[in-house]
């Protein structure tokens, strides 16, 4: 209906256009009609003119010669045949009239006439001038003279009596065309102000169609950005609820067996594991593309260090790749500038993903990642980026299709090796959005080789090249080792003292990075335990110090309080080796540590909880996981209790002043906290929903007053509770 009705509109525009054109050439040829007729009209007055000039010369050259020979002076002939001359001339004007054929028969008579007339006189005058005054007189007497001059007369009053005729024509002809003229004029203007007001309403019909459009996009892309955020956070929940209990799965799993257990048993165990381990993959793989797929996959530019980037990621494949006994190389070009600007996170899952590859498809041999300097313009770096492996190596005619999603090389690769055929495919997309290009090449039983250039932005003072060596060393820990515990809850301090002790653990603890950064320089650790968000220096900074400043490559293992999209990527890319969710969960740590440490010993079995099942009798907190963690010690049940109800009051104190303040960073920082603090009861499934709120979104009175109500009763519920816990610990 609407492309007829534009169909519609667009005749009618045509037409109203030849209309008003043709409307107007009308008009013009009447005007031009009546501009002719008023210059025949002026023409025909100049006539009118003549004739009676020529009645007036005809008389003055009568009167004079009449005069002259009556006084019998002499004639001044000279002037005579002036007047016979200008008589002449006034006959000759009105030839013009020849074109009248009514008007033609009286002039041809009037010339006859006028030329008898002025041989007439020159008759006189010869006559006078030889014969003398008395025969001249005789000749006048005649009234031959008189006669020509009436019948001279005569004949131009009818000659004008027939042109009045023809200029009361042309003249009613001008009225005509004025008149039509002006009608026609009339009719344009009409049309153009009906066109013009027609147009108005459509073009105001259209901007009015036009803004209600713009709203509706608005609305629409309002909508589109509440459900990418809504997704967002689908996505967190899913990396969180998901993956958490996988790695408690695949904890479990490395714990089982270390113990003696017999084949079978120990079979099963390495099934369960290297299901886990491929089901983590692929939920990792799905959330990625999930990302890409939904524009969340953003590009951030940030410093960090390219060796320190390599390292972390070498240092988490060496365990897969010992395990194939498989040589796992990583080296940095010495002339590639240590420091860049650039999305570090989207470069440790390129790299993460290409080098798992890598080894799931190589069975002996090596596995080469090089970092080279292709190229410096200004003070943009091009890094080459070349993952080699030894592995069964790729078709040539399959090369084109590698990098489409749920593509492999064959049929068969997936039925033998796994895999859900997303990883390349991310590879690609993430080389694509960081403006780089990519290229592999390879041949069945010789390997793959993929190439990839980046473009970075050379952090400004930034060293040519760094001390560290570039071949990253993997060297086993000793048995006995020390542990740096960076932690600024207290809760979190006593959680992890207490774990630690009663495993015989050595350790040392502090309240933030700076710290941390004072015993790295006085002290040998053997792995980091890093919180993330911590006063005066958080753990990103920390250990951004720790490879670039202090150049150690300790192993740091982030503890963050909950997993956004591309958490654990961020933290490899600043340095990190590994993170783990908060709450803690004892067995995951463990496994990490002894993955990082090689010592097996830490995840030895210790005296279990002689206090049997917990049986939860609460209504808000739940305190399993205490129970877990305490193995029944009451004193340090009765020590997080009380902590647990003096931090959260001052949590809650803390954001409501910080809101009236419009301190919000600090609100932020102190929701963030309190998600740590309230995990030792149970609290995080209940709070967490409000508190990540507070975190993330831009909040208005509105909101922070719904959010902030919601966690304040919680909690006051949720310590009346503790409190009555507490007493029975007394």
């Amino acid at each position: 209906m609407n492309r007829y009705f534009r169909y519609l509109l667009l005749a009618i525009f045509i037409i109203a256009v030849l209309l008003i054109v043709f409307l107007q050439f009308n008009s013009n040829r009447s005007i031009n009609k009546l501009i002719q007729g008023n210059e025949t009209v002026l023409g025909d007055l100049a006539i009118k003119t003549n004739l009676q000039r020529l009645q007036t010369n005809i008389i003055t050259l009568e009167s004079k010669l009449r005069g002259a020979i009556i006084s019998g002076s002499v004639v001044d002939s000279e002037h005579l045949y002036e007047e016979i001359n200008s008589v002449n001339e006034s006959l000759k004007k009105l030839d013009i009239l020849g074109n009248d054929k009514s008007i033609r028969p009286l002039l041809g008579d009037l010339n006859r006439q006028v030329n008898s007339k002025v041989a007439y006189n020159r008759a006189v005058l010869d006559t006078f001038r030889i014969r003398g005054k008395t025969q001249a007189e005789k000749m006048i007497n005649t009234q031959l003279g008189k006669k020509l001059t009436d019948s001279i007369r005569t004949v131009c009053n009818q000659i004008d009596a027939l042109h009045q005729l023809t200029v009361i024509a042309l003249i009613h002809e001008a009225d005509a065309n004025g008149q039509r003229a002006r009608i026609l004029g009339s009719i344009i203007a009409v049309i153009a102000v009906i066109v013009s007001l027609f147009t108005f309403a459509y073009v105001t019909y259209e901007l009015r169609r036009q803004q209600q459009l713009i709203a509706r996009l608005n609305i629409s892309e309002k909508k589109a950005k509440e459900a990418a955020a809504i997704k967002e956070n689908f996505l967190a929940n899913m990396s969180h609820e998901i993956r958490t209990p996988l790695n408690a799965i695949l904890g479990f799993t490395n714990l089982l067996q270390t113990k003696a257990i017999d084949g079978q048993t120990k079979e099963f165990a390495q099934t369960i594991q290297r299901s886990g381990e491929s089901l983590m993959a692929i939920v990792n793989d799905v959330l990625d593309l999930s990302k890409i797929e939904a524009g969340m996959m953003r590009i951030e530019t940030t410093p960090f260090s390219i060796r320190a980037l390599v390292h972390s990621v070498a240092t988490m494949f060496k365990p897969k790749a010992d395990e194939k006994q498989l040589r796992l190389c990583a080296t940095v070009s010495e002339d590639v500038p240590d420091i860049l600007e650039g999305d570090a996170t989207r470069l440790t899952q390129i790299l993460v993903n290409l080098i798992g590859n890598a080894i799931k498809f190589t069975s002996s041999g090596n596995i080469d990642i090089q970092i080279t300097n292709k190229g410096i313009t200004g003070n943009r770096l091009s890094a080459g980026i070349t993952v080699k492996d030894t592995g069964i190596g790729i078709a040539k005619e399959q090369l084109g299709k590698i990098f489409e999603r749920f593509q492999q090389a064959e049929a068969s690769v997936t039925r033998r090796y796994g895999g859900t055929g997303l990883g390349l495919s991310i590879v690609y997309e993430l080389v694509q959005l960081q403006h780089g290009r990519i290229q592999v090449e390879s041949a069945p039983g010789a390997g793959t080789t993929f190439e990839i250039v980046i473009p970075y932005t050379i952090a400004a003072n930034a060293p040519a090249k760094n001390n560290m060596t570039p071949q990253i060393p993997f060297e086993p820990p000793p048995d006995g080792i020390k542990i740096l515990v960076v932690e600024d809850n207290e809760i979190n301090q006593n959680l992890i003292r207490h774990l630690f002790t009663n495993r015989g653990l050595s350790f040392d603890i502090s309240s933030n990075g700076k710290e941390a950064i004072d015993r790295l320089q006085q002290h040998s650790y053997n792995i980091i335990l890093m919180d993330i968000q911590m006063p005066e220096m958080d753990g990103y900074t920390a250990v951004q110090v720790i490879r670039q400043t202090l150049k150690l490559d300790t192993p740091v293992i982030a503890m963050t309080a909950h997993a956004m999209p591309g958490e654990r990527e961020k933290c490899l890319s600043y340095g990190m080796n590994e993170y783990i969710s908060k709450p803690i969960k004892e067995e995951q740590l463990l496994q990490l540590m002894a993955q990082f440490t090689g010592n097996r010993n830490i995840t030895r079995t210790v005296q279990p909880n002689l206090t049997g099942q917990h049986n939860n009798v609460f209504r808000y907190i739940d305190l399993q996981y205490m129970k877990e963690i305490s193995q029944g010690d009451h004193e340090y049940e009765k020590t997080v209790t009380a902590q647990f109800l003096e931090m959260v009051a001052a949590h809650l104190k803390d954001i409501q002043q910080c809101w009236q303040k419009g301190d919000i960073a600090t609100l932020k920082r102190t929701a963030h906290n309190m998600k740590t603090s309230v995990s030792i009861m149970g609290l995080t499934e209940q709070l967490l929903p409000w508190l990540d709120a507070m975190e993330h979104e831009q909040l208005t009175e509105s909101s922070f007053q719904r959010y902030y109500t919601s966690v304040k009763e919680i909690c006051r519920n949720a310590s009346e509770e503790a409190r009555e816990f507490y007493n029975t610990l007394i």
